[in-house]
């Protein structure tokens, strides 16, 4: 394993709309700047994935509120309700506020949904690059969550591919010697977050590039079936 990891923010990309071909204009902005090689490691942001799918509704520009009812619409089950604060699970299992909907850098008239299948979206913007370029890089489809008890936003990962979501580190001594019972590393949310302080929140860059990631962190692997926690596991659900 590596000691240092390089990343970048992906600048040259326009405007993303309904229907674009988003792995084309990562594949250009990339090759542009920073030609794409094996192992490389692409987070991207959940709004160009949503909004190239197609997932932004219409509200009132002049009603904050206006995105309420998608909220309820895109939950699987409303979990707190506080004010004007409702904390959802998704369909995917995510636990989060408004059902992830969200209406910064979007038109004042538009909610954006999650992408139906964050995976399937990684999948697909990491086979065009294959297709395309011949290389195999990993893609991480990022977002910004709060977490219980701590204040402060991260990114993590709603979709991956190419890359596994989970470090199994059961088994395996620590630096005194000390087998590990308990510790799985969640490589893809570090990943996430460490390339958000490249991208920014209003800076316009909606891709990161890592490079030096361990190549033998690269493999199969989903967040939804292999990052969310089983309800039955939950203690606090």
């Amino acid at each position: 394993m590596g000691n240092s990891l390089e990343i970048v923010a992906i600048g040259g990309m326009g405007e993303i709309r309904a229907g674009d071909d988003l792995a084309g204009q990562i594949i250009d902005a990339c090759q542009a700047e920073h030609p794409l090689v094996d192992h490389d490691v692409l987070v991207v942001s959940q709004k160009v994935v949503s909004k190239a799918e197609d997932r932004q509704v219409k509200v009132d520009p002049d009603d904050p509120l206006s995105h309420k009812p998608l909220v309820v619409s895109e939950a699987k089950r409303v979990l707190r309700r506080r004010g004007e604060l409702i904390i959802t699970e998704t369909q995917h299992g995510f636990v989060c506020a408004n059902s992830g909907i969200d209406r910064s850098n979007v038109a004042s008239d538009v909610a954006c949904l999650l992408p139906v299948d964050p995976d399937r979206s990684a999948r697909r913007i990491r086979d065009a690059i294959r297709h395309r370029l011949g290389v195999d890089v990993a893609i991480i489809v990022a977002d910004t969550f709060g977490r219980p008890w701590r204040r402060g936003v991260t990114d993590i990962a709603l979709g991956c591919a190419g890359i596994l979501p989970i470090l199994d580190l059961r088994g395996t001594p620590d630096a005194t010697g000390r087998v590990l019972h308990v510790t799985e590393v969640c490589i893809v949310d570090e990943l996430a977050g460490a390339a958000e302080l490249v991208r920014g929140k209003s800076t316009g860059h909606a891709v990161a590039l890592i490079r030096g990631v361990d190549p033998e962190w690269f493999g199969p692997g989903s967040v939804v079936e292999d990052i969310v926690r089983d309800p039955a596991d939950d203690l606090f659900r």
